[in-house]
């Protein structure tokens, strides 16, 4: 049986200081996943605008013609419920406490979308990462095949 995102602890094999570094390096725009996914949808022809601060959340992609939102979403930091979420030992209170409030965010971005009239979709990091990935052309036919629904 699997366990759920929060019941997994990692111990951490960096100091402190050097685990401070690292998460100050982490980028949340112009992400791996996010360029691979743009520079796909662009090339099949669809044009968005980016982290637009018009639409609740900041999508990573907004989609004016189709009145969509598209997140494409770090499973660590949005407690997706995959693998790929495991608390950090070190500090879980803090990270714990941190990741359930990006989570309840995403649902509060959620209902304002839906307030606004506005299709959103999530596309997850672990779609494009890690050993269940799914092949970028497949993740792309779905994001296509979402918004041409409109």
């Amino acid at each position: 049986m699997g366990s759920t995102p929060g019941d997994q602890k990692m111990a951490d094999i960096h100091t402190k200081a050097a685990r401070s570094k690292n998460m100050a390096a982490v980028k949340n725009k112009n992400t791996k996943p996010e360029m691979q996914i743009r520079k796909e949808l662009h090339k099949r022809g669809f044009r968005y605008s980016l982290h637009n601060k018009k639409i609740p959340g900041k999508p990573d992609l907004y989609f004016r013609k189709y009145n969509a939102a598209l997140f494409i979403n770090g499973c660590f930091w949005h407690m997706h419920d995959c693998p790929r979420v495991n608390i950090p030992e070190t500090n879980s209170e803090f990270w714990e406490e941190k990741l359930n409030r990006n989570k309840e965010r995403d649902k509060e971005v959620r209902a304002l979308l839906d307030q606004a009239g506005i299709r959103h979709m999530t596309v997850w990091e672990c779609d494009l990462r890690g050993k269940n990935k799914r092949p970028l052309k497949h993740v792309c036919d779905d994001v296509q095949k979402w918004l041409e629904l409109y």
